[in-house]
């Protein structure tokens, strides 16, 4: 017998523990990228040269960036290891988004957004890859559902709770000055400082965890074994798999992106909604949003659970999620600011349902190992898409501009209603079996 062997508990469920984890981590994400959207409409009061055009150039500057830190944050996973590459990228992530409240120029905030945008693409490919460890296929969606759903509750907490931070904040002092709306940036570190810490009390590889009982490690490992020869980042690039990871990253990434950093524009160009009338339908967007996170990794995993194959299940699920989103189109055009909320809903919570399976992608075609690579190579793709939709935004609201037309966003919105289902196609096209990648010489 093994004296290193760790000692076992009889049963556990240690798995949905590390889940939690995940859930914590993308909700500090996105609560540190969500402060700044929602203040933005009103920083042009107090930051000289604030425009909305300059909001947006942040927002492509800050795409850019997080198109390459995920590339290259997916290597550094597979290669340093989860515990502490994990821990890493939040901590510079949360110094990032604390580093908010020390600038008042829009060149500053130009810094801290690429800064913070370097340090938050290390998020998914970490989960990601987590998941992929922890759980075996049949569950993964489920599990990366659940914790993707912390991207729709820090984008709920933010809205409902900013008003009274920044309200509450007010009444420090600091120099002379009013924290003000500065003192929000600087209770998101809270989130950040406490999960490193949680993390590395808690995580360890399940193999090497003591509170996983051998039943749960079974459970862990009930898919076929995988070689353990060393997978250079070259070889992921040939493989038609990862170029159907990317391209449907590609199609639709930005408009998640854009429901977070534009919906807040949107509603006030549109309908007029100042901070306080809007923090409702944002809030309810990213409620439904939730449900669909979640709901998505579940009706996959029910489908393998009857019988399905992990192909039918992931693609069916991926077209019933592409045709939620068709609708969303008439939002541009409705005289309803709650009817376009609700178009808007369907289809934040259809793309959190189609990014749950969409992630398991990865592996359930690539090997462990490699999860996070290949998770950082689509989020790259899905960035630079993202990219090209804020570049598209600016060219339209400059245009808008000029014609005094603000609330045109119908070329948006029409883009957001056929992507997905060219997104399903490809994946369909690319990877029509989902077979395995094989790196055998």
């Amino acid at each position: 017998m093994d004296s290193t062997a760790p000692s076992r508990p009889a049963s556990s469920h240690y798995r949905w523990i590390i889940c939690a984890l995940l859930f914590w981590v993308t909700t500090a994400n996105y609560i540190d990228r969500s402060v700044f959207s929602n203040l933005a409409p009103t920083l042009q009061d107090v930051i000289p040269g604030w425009t909305q055009d300059r909001y947006y150039d942040m927002a492509v500057a800050f795409t850019a960036a997080y198109s390459l830190s995920q590339l290259f944050a997916g290597r550094l996973m597979d290669v340093i290891g989860l515990r502490w590459g994990f821990a890493l990228a939040c901590g510079f992530w949360g110094l990032a988004a604390m580093s908010h409240s020390l600038v008042s120029t829009v060149t500053g905030f130009f810094i801290v957004r690429i800064l913070l945008a370097l340090g938050e693409g290390g998020n998914f490919p970490a989960a990601v890859k987590t998941t992929a460890e922890w759980f075996p296929k049949r569950e993964r969606a489920l599990a990366t559902g659940l914790f993707n759903s912390g991207s729709n509750v820090g984008g709920i907490l933010v809205p409902f709770g900013l008003p009274s931070i920044v309200a509450l904040c007010g009444t420090f002092y600091l120099s002379g000055h009013a924290l003000g709306w500065r003192g929000a940036f600087l209770v998101t570190g809270i989130f950040d400082i406490t999960w490193i810490f949680a993390w590395l009390l808690i995580y360890k590889k399940p193999q090497d965890h003591p509170r996983v009982s051998q039943t749960e490690l079974a459970c862990i490992n009930s898919d076929p074994a995988e070689p353990g020869v060393k997978i250079p980042w070259r070889r992921l690039f040939p493989h038609r798999q990862a170029w159907a990871l990317a391209s449907a990253r590609f199609m639709s990434d930005g408009f998640w992106w854009f429901y977070l950093f534009g919906t807040p524009y949107f509603f006030h160009d549109r309908f007029g909604l100042d901070l306080k009338a809007r923090s409702g339908p944002v809030a309810i967007i990213y409620v439904l949003a939730s449900v669909g996170s979640v709901g998505g990794g579940w009706l996959s995993g029910y489908f393998i659970k009857i019988g399905w194959s992990v192909n039918w299940a992931r693609k069916i699920t991926l077209f019933i999620c592409a045709a939620c989103v068709l609708p969303v189109f008439f939002a541009a055009i409705t005289q309803s600011a709650w009817l376009a909320v609700a178009l808007i809903a369907v289809a934040a919570s259809a793309h959190q349902a189609w990014s749950a399976n969409l992630y398991c992608l990865a592996g359930d075609m690539f090997p462990r190992r490699t999860v996070a690579s290949v998770t950082g190579m689509a989020g790259f793709a899905g960035s630079v898409g993202g990219l090209i939709l804020f570049l598209l935004i600016a060219h339209i609201r400059k245009a808008a501009e000029v014609s005094h037309d603000l609330g045109n966003y119908r070329i948006i919105f029409l883009a957001a209603s056929l992507a997905y289902v060219t997104g399903a196609v490809i994946v369909q096209l690319l990877a029509p079996k989902l077979e395995p990648v094989s790196f055998e010489q």
